[in-house]
């Protein structure tokens, strides 16, 4: 097969024109953030010199000036916003209430479909199944990781290896899990945990075919790779943890349980906060896992799912907007949750 350069010229031309445009929009932005800084300052020091060389007072910096300055530099960022994020949202909102083909306002009409149609509650259950389960094993194993792992001999080399699949895309780490669980009927297996089954004189199973057990196995791709995550942040923590508490503790004899539950525990809270929110919203958002190993299928669709199959693969806009708009309704509380915490961190 040959490559014919003037046929693909036009597609050259679109990649170039491309690369010109990031080049000039990234570069212009980056020399606007160091020319107009830089500006301001200097007119700033050449009244400051001004002022000394005259004997004058030193001039006051002008509030409205200031805000001025502050509104320029959060323009790009509330203009990226308005068009990245609140456009959509409400265009979404109006969207779920319409029909499939978005022609016709049915009211809240996709809301209760959303209630009583038994594959779309199973959807949920199965949302609510991950929403427990992956922010508290997750953490779990990182706090136990993080605690076990402090202060060892090959500290940097463990938390590498246990960090290592953050490294990892959802989609790659699912395609690796497809392996553990796959099925080759009778005889050798591919799949790891069948060959561990097989060896141990069970019988082989189609471990991603099985409900509920096949969500729970898909949860544990989930808590794999943010385990990594709680580990670094709660081990960050606990090294930040005074040594005059610990050693005081020590002192007067409290046993290591009793260090973990009376010291590093509460010292650690506000961090284990920030890994539990976090982790809930990012199961909540959670797609690339179960549309890489089962599409859905099999009692193992969540709401992130079921939201891209209603909309693109059964083009009911309606209720795939709804299942949208419910999906951002239910993150909602907990970033309100997270700022609420981080300010009275703040103020404390």
């Amino acid at each position: 097969m040959e490559f014919d350069f003037a046929e693909e010229q036009p597609k050259f031309l679109m990649l170039m024109y491309g690369l010109i445009a990031f080049v000039a929009v990234v570069g212009g932005l980056l020399l606007l953030l160091d020319v107009v800084p830089a500006w301001f300052a200097r007119r700033r020091e050449a009244q400051l010199v001004a002022a000394s060389a005259s004997g004058a007072p030193l001039p006051r910096r002008r509030k409205q000036g200031e805000g001025l300055f502050a509104l320029f530099f959060l323009l790009p960022t509330l203009l990226l916003l308005t068009v990245g994020l609140v456009v959509p949202a409400i265009r979404t909102t109006l969207l779920s209430l319409m029909d499939g083909s978005s022609t016709n306002w049915v009211g809240l009409r996709n809301y209760s479909w959303m209630f009583s149609d038994d594959s779309i509650v199973r959807v949920l259950i199965n949302t609510l199944v991950w929403v427990v389960l992956v922010p508290l094993v997750a953490t779990g194993f990182g706090l136990i990781y993080a605690v076990l792992v402090d202060k060892a001999r090959f500290e940097a080399v463990a938390k590498s290896l246990i960090f290592l699949p953050m490294a990892i895309s959802f989609v790659g780490a699912s395609i690796i899990w497809k392996f553990v669980y796959a099925y080759r009927g009778e005889g050798d297996q591919i799949g790891l945990l069948n060959q561990i089954v097989v060896s141990l004189g069970g019988e082989p199973k189609q471990w991603l075919l099985e409900s509920p057990l096949n969500t729970l196995l898909l949860i544990v791709i989930m808590v794999w790779i943010q385990a990594g995550f709680a580990m670094v942040v709660l081990s960050a923590a606990i090294k930040a943890i005074p040594g005059d508490i610990v050693e005081a503790a020590r002192l007067d004899g409290v046993s290591p349980w009793q260090m973990f539950w009376r010291i590093t525990m509460p010292s650690i809270r506000p961090a284990l906060i920030v890994v539990v929110v976090t982790l809930t919203i990012a199961t909540l958002k959670v797609f690339d896992i179960v549309r890489t190993s089962t599409n859905g299928n099999y009692d193992t669709s969540v709401i992130a799912s079921e939201m891209y199959n209603q909309a693109f693969r059964y083009g009911q806009n309606g209720q795939g907007s709804a299942l949208a708009v419910f999906l951002f309704i239910l993150v909602i509380p907990v970033v309100i949750y997270q700022i609420r915490n981080l300010r009275q961190q703040r103020e404390g």
